[in-house]
């Protein structure tokens, strides 16, 4: 929620917040889950400008994607195991399958990244986010299973959707990199980003339902709406906003991202 909170305040100071299911991995997504995310929305005042749009109805423009990616980088196909990747930072190939003949029928297809050049974006909070393409040297663009990969959907809906503005969790700033790439070679223009703090344990784990963490209460929006945007270091709303819809328009004319810069995590 904190995330939606901030994002949601971000955009309304200056324009629209657009809702977007990612949902790519249709074998794993629920109708319920969907319903449970819009009707907590609803309850704390956070309404879409625009219809909501899902990622699972986007797959024949995300192959056209790939294949005018392919028109610039080289693309191969790669079937190193999730063993294989196991503890890398940067999960790039790692037995050199760009120079050897995998089963595309059991392989992933992976967009050569060496050939770009290196670039960086500042972060509203957290500073220099950079791509280096001798670390970052390929990326996964469709999976074995043959779903297209979050990080070109991600570039693919931005642009064309118009995004001017990303605000989401720190927890994707890893991601950043990879799409800063992709947009260089698609020929996108990177919007700018501010990576907002994770809500984690006490002792510095991230929030989990596996964990038994607190799910959010419609019933509660108003206090925890205040309890958010006090992590978010903003000013505290007076009493008498006493709904989230009264506490989200006072704090959107307040808003002041700067106040959490440099902050990954809150508890």
């Amino acid at each position: 929620m904190l995330t939606a909170v901030a994002s949601w305040l971000d955009a309304r100071q200056h324009g629209e917040w657009l809702l977007r299911i990612d949902d790519l991995d249709q074998p794993r997504c629920r109708l319920e889950h969907e319903l449970a995310i819009e009707q907590s929305l609803f309850a704390f005042a956070l309404t879409s400008s625009k219809p909501i749009s899902h990622q699972h109805d986007r797959t024949p423009r995300y192959e056209q994607s790939v294949t005018a990616l392919g028109q610039r980088v080289p693309l191969f196909f790669c079937d190193c195991s999730r063993r294989d990747l196991a503890g890398e930072e940067d999960p790039c190939c790692v037995r050199d399958c760009r120079h050897r003949r995998c089963d595309p029928q059991n392989s992933s297809l992976r967009a050569d990244l060496t050939g770009l050049a290196s670039c960086a974006v500042v972060d509203r909070s957290l500073g220099d986010i950079a791509f280096d393409p001798k670390i970052q040297r390929d990326v996964v663009v469709r999976r074995r299973d043959g779903l297209h990969a979050y990080q070109l959907a991600c570039v693919i809906d931005d642009a064309d959707q118009g995004i001017t503005d990303v605000v989401r969790g720190a927890d994707l700033l890893a991601s950043t990199r990879w799409q800063l790439a992709l947009q260089q070679a698609l020929g996108l223009p990177p919007p700018s980003y501010l990576h907002v703090p994770l809500v984690v344990e006490a002792d510095g784990s991230k929030l989990a339902k596996s964990r038994h963490a607190a799910a959010i209460d419609p019933r509660l929006a108003v206090p925890q709406l205040r309890q958010v945007l006090g992590w978010l270091k903003q000013k505290p709303p007076p009493t008498e906003c006493n709904s989230a819809a009264a506490i989200l328009d006072w704090a959107r004319t307040r808003w002041e991202p700067a106040r959490f810069a440099g902050l990954a995590t809150v508890c």
